[in-house]
């Protein structure tokens, strides 16, 4: 592979590894055996890699493109966003069982499709489950998307498929993966919720995941908050990025977000584990279809960097009624964003976040006088280049009971990604006891030296407040590679207390 490859197909990727060295990762969402082993017996990843001899090139640039497996070793072709052979979207992106969900696809070239259903969990370690398998549908080649002002929307696509979801299903996190006739593959993730009462409600961060998705990543029009082409296939920086990105269209690459692995790391774990577990995402507390209060606790477990004024005022209020609230990332609640209709008049479908690019207030909430930490009891410091061991202070609180963790001990490379600190200058939030459990140097992208930490206090309503600090909390639950039964024993101490009430 060549440069231009790299700069023109993987870019989205690579721009953020530094940052989120674990969202995509090498591993499968589905471990099973159904669709995902191939003629070796290896389980075939769900994103495309590259085969060998194949020359695929644009046909407009001539620029060479992502060769894909072949249909010979019997293992699925992942979709692309240049020729688009099968992609899609879902709208809602989340529903109640007796709501309905409906799929917009498009398919190049035109044939039969079939869209399966799978539910996220532990499932004997397969790590998903299907749950039921459309009729064979006829695709149709969508219009092409269209772009205003560097804003990428789909919302014209007809309708493919509505899935009517049944009243007996399970709350949860589901995808469906999009087959063609000829084997192409994508995927849409969707969530289904209820109103039920449960001692958890778990948030998936759909609007964090929509800011970093640069569909279509083709070298000409995709954009997300942090990136776009310009006329000649270069990618521009933040700078030149989309102030707006729409719901309406697909997530880039293999249709997944970027980050949506830290959320089905700890799905699997706590369903493993029994939990009593509630279902909803993001704008489904910006739009208040939930009532927090009815939870003991809420737990975010992945990278939710966009937040907007209605998402924090609910979790603040959350938080003074009793309710526990559970930050398993890092950088969480730093730009502040706005929810606005699509042109069809659907709300909450476009995501607008300025940034410093536009005249107005700013876009950081600690710029706004509101800094993250009046929530979290940390924030945001920086990027973490190398990961780096997380270092235990206050071995002898309940957090760390069970995990045969000692003073300073060292927990290798749990310091990744992006990494959260205390800030002595920033108002903390009203407390009745407040401790950091993990104090951990790291060198920053320039070599100087800074610290990560992990926090947790007590608000006067009696909610605990815990903030990981680290990107890499999540994997460490239940990814393959990064499992620490340190940190699996020490997240069980603090779901438990708050279930119980301890």
């Amino acid at each position: 592979m060549g440069d231009e490859f790299i700069r023109r197909w993987e870019s989205g990727a690579l721009a953020h590894a530094v940052s989120d060295p674990f969202g995509q990762g090498p591993l499968p969402w589905l471990r099973g055996s159904e669709h995902y082993f191939g003629d070796s017996g290896q389980v075939i990843p769900w994103y495309a890699e590259p085969t060998e001899g194949a020359d695929h090139r644009d046909p407009v640039t001539g620029a060479r493109l992502p060769q894909r497996r072949s249909a010979s070793t019997g293992g699925p072709r992942t979709a692309d966003d240049v020729r688009q052979q099968i992609k899609g979207f879902a709208s809602p992106g989340a529903a109640a069982p007796g709501e309905a969900i409906d799929f917009h696809i498009t398919v190049d070239p035109p044939q039969q499709f079939s869209v399966d259903i799978y539910r996220i969990g532990h499932y004997g370690g397969d790590g998903a489950a299907k749950i039921t398998t459309s009729p064979r549908l006829s695709g149709i080649v969508q219009p092409a998307p269209l772009t205003a002002d560097r804003t990428v929307s789909c919302h014209h696509w007809w309708l493919s498929w509505r899935l009517q979801i049944p009243d007996f299903w399970s709350v949860g996190a589901y995808v469906a993966v999009l087959t063609t006739a000829d084997g192409y593959r994508s995927h849409i993730p969707f969530t289904v919720r209820d109103s039920h009462p449960a001692d958890l409600l778990l948030l998936l961060p759909d609007i964090t995941w929509q800011a970093y998705n640069l569909y279509p990543e083709d070298g000409r029009t995709g954009a997300s908050l942090y990136h776009a082409w310009d006329r000649m296939g270069r990618l521009l920086g933040e700078e030149e990025a989309a102030t707006t990105v729409s719901f309406d269209r697909p997530y880039a690459g293999a249709g997944l977000p970027l980050h949506v692995g830290h959320a089905y790391d700890f799905i699997r774990w706590a369903e493993r584990y029994g939990y009593d577990l509630a279902y909803a995402d993001a704008r489904d507390l910006h739009a208040g279809r939930i009532d927090p209060t009815r939870y003991r606790g809420l737990v975010f477990p992945g990278h939710d960097e966009y937040w907007s004024v209605p998402m924090r005022r609910t979790t603040e209020l959350a938080r003074e009624a009793g309710t526990s609230l559970v930050f398993l990332s890092a950088n969480t609640m730093y730009w502040q964003v706005e929810l606005a209709p699509s042109a069809s008049g659907t709300a909450d479908r476009l995501l607008t976040c300025r940034k410093r690019r536009a005249p107005g207030k700013p876009a950081l909430w600690r710029e706004i006088d509101r800094p993250e930490q009046q929530l979290l009891g940390i924030q945001y410091a920086g990027r973490v280049p190398e990961p780096s061991p997380l270092v235990v202070r206050n071995a002898d609180h309940w957090l760390w009971d069970s995990t045969g963790a000692h003073e300073n001990d060292e927990i290798e490379g749990l310091v990744a990604g992006e990494a959260d600190r205390y800030f002595p200058r920033t108002a903390l939030p009203e407390h009745q006891g407040r401790i950091l459990l993990a104090h951990s140097p790291y060198r920053d992208g320039e070599g100087a030296l800074r610290h990560q930490e992990t926090s947790l206090y007590r608000a006067p309503s009696g909610a605990l407040v815990f903030a990981s600090g680290t990107f890499a909390w999540s994997p460490a639950l239940d990814r393959p590679g990064h499992v620490d039964p340190r940190i699996q024993r020490a997240t069980a101490n603090l779901l438990d207390r708050i279930c119980k009430r301890d």
